[in-house]
């Protein structure tokens, strides 16, 4: 991805910058800093990289030419050698002040985050749109237009993943859209150029794209086995137009982590539904499914279905700016409570 980042000079603050994504390094201060890794034995530029979740074709150069004078000959490696990683350009954070940071992939309405607190300190998040690439996922109509899972769901968990980095969490987004950011329309547009973290084409078959989301996930989660690290799968169902049903959650059924997890969700969106609609009633479930992510995925794992996109009542849920927002907010606030109750 070739997003551009924003630098501004801090103050006495540190966070940590993922690469490509939220997995912080580090505020800067005046002068230019590099997080530094060893190489191991057999190790080449391009494996490096490629372990530290770099894409080689894009950041090759800026390794070479911030470690020109640490190098063998032809650009090889020593191991045991300490080597300058590049700083990443997808989504790295830096301060502007305070506790402010600009991560372009939220579009520039959004980009500017200000951690609010620490609740979440120490977790990470690992969060799946469904779809995405070359699968739109479930399609549904609102007059002429189409409307498309991969696209919506995609909006709402940006939306989460700000809100979560707002509480300091560490965040992987494992879909992402480097043109979109957080949108505000109704009718979201659908694309196909969505890619798999860090920078990897989605395969067009379904299980090719479960496997390698599922191995991208547990990769990450050993490299962070030290946190409380939590996967939030977010999904828009499809069924008949008249069936209304309500967000819902599914769990691991081998999993009681995982079925905290989804009960603390489920709770919290049961508290939110009787306080702003009491007259209304809430439905929605947490029950165990056979899911692939849920099964093999390393971290806990919650799969969410936000609604019935074929359901004219369900669609307002997901297509009203302020409900995709509000669905992030809620979600949010299950996790922090998640995060006090089932560690």
């Amino acid at each position: 991805m070739d997003l551009k980042v924003r630098i501004f000079v801090c103050q006495s603050y540190k966070v940590i910058v993922p690469a490509l994504f939220f997995f912080f390094f580090g505020y800067v201060t005046n002068a230019q800093t590099y997080p530094t890794v060893k190489a191991q034995s057999g190790d080449g530029i391009y494996s490096l990289l490629k372990r530290h979740g770099l894409s080689p074709s894009e950041y090759m150069d800026a390794f070479i030419e911030i470690n020109k004078s640490n190098l063998g000959t032809d650009h090889s490696l020593f191991a045991g050698r300490t080597y300058k990683l590049p700083a990443a350009k997808a989504s790295a954070p830096v301060a502007s002040s305070g506790n402010t940071a600009v991560y372009e992939i939220f579009g520039s309405e959004y980009e500017r985050v200000s951690r609010k607190d620490n609740q979440l300190s120490g977790a990470v998040y690992y969060l799946v749109s469904g779809h995405g690439g070359p699968d739109p996922g479930a399609i549904g109509h609102y007059g002429n237009h189409m409307l498309c899972e991969d696209e919506y769901a995609y909006d709402v968990t940006l939306r989460l993943a700000r809100s979560l980095l707002e509480h300091g969490a560490q965040v992987y987004i494992m879909v992402r859209d480097k043109n979109d950011g957080i949108r505000d329309e109704s009718i979201l547009k659908h694309d196909r150029d969505e890619v798999c973290y860090p920078d990897l084409a989605i395969p067009r078959s379904q299980l090719g794209r479960l496997r390698q989301r599922k191995d991208v996930v547990n990769e990450l989660y050993a490299k962070n086995k030290s946190k409380v690290q939590r996967l939030v799968e977010i999904h828009v169902d499809s069924r008949s137009k008249g069936q209304n049903i309500d967000v819902f959650f599914y769990h691991d059924k081998n999993s009681q982590t995982g079925k905290k997890l989804a009960q603390s969700l489920h709770q919290t969106f049961k508290q939110k539904y009787n306080y702003h609609q009491p007259s209304r009633g809430y439905k929605g479930t947490v029950s165990d499914r056979n899911l692939y992510m849920l099964k093999y995925s390393y971290p806990p794992a919650v799969f969410i279905e936000l609604g019935n996109i074929n359901h004219r009542r369900d669609q307002q849920r997901f297509m009203m700016t302020d409900n995709r927002q509000a669905i992030a907010n809620w979600l949010a606030e299950g996790l922090i409570k998640d995060l006090k109750v089932n560690r």
